[in-house]
């Protein structure tokens, strides 16, 4: 599975990338910044998208709704945040973000359930 991961707190990506690497299919490219993500993303889209909401300047949902229209149902996308916050929630589901993950101690748990397919086992926005 080829995965963009645009987080800028390198620690916490380094975590993520390497619990996400325990499975071998699954080839991740890190991105620290918005624009980083976006050059990256002009080409051929990923698989999956993980995105961190809360970046220094483009925030992360700015960073989805620019790549949003190139966007097909084939193209995960999953926003990340560690605000617990239900407005901000249902305004990412209105702008058509369908995964949201806190960063909380289920994170991995939470990701990997959306990336196998078993959003069953996650708390689904759809």
């Amino acid at each position: 599975m080829n995965i963009f991961f645009l987080e800028d707190d390198h620690v916490y990506a380094d975590f993520i990338i390497k619990a996400l690497k325990i499975d071998p299919d699954n080839q991740i490219r890190h991105f620290a910044t918005g624009e980083e993500f976006l050059k990256a993303s002009e080409g051929k889209l990923p698989d999956v998208m993980i995105i961190d909401y809360g970046l220094p300047g483009i925030t992360g949902i700015e960073v989805f709704e620019l790549v949003k229209p190139r966007l097909t149902r084939d193209v995960k996308v999953i926003l990340l945040s560690s605000l617990d916050d239900g407005n901000m929630v249902l305004n990412f589901i209105q702008r058509g973000v369908r995964d949201y993950v806190i960063k909380d101690e289920n994170v991995i748990d939470s990701l990997i359930s959306i990336l196998s397919g078993n959003e069953e086992d996650y708390y689904l926005f759809a």
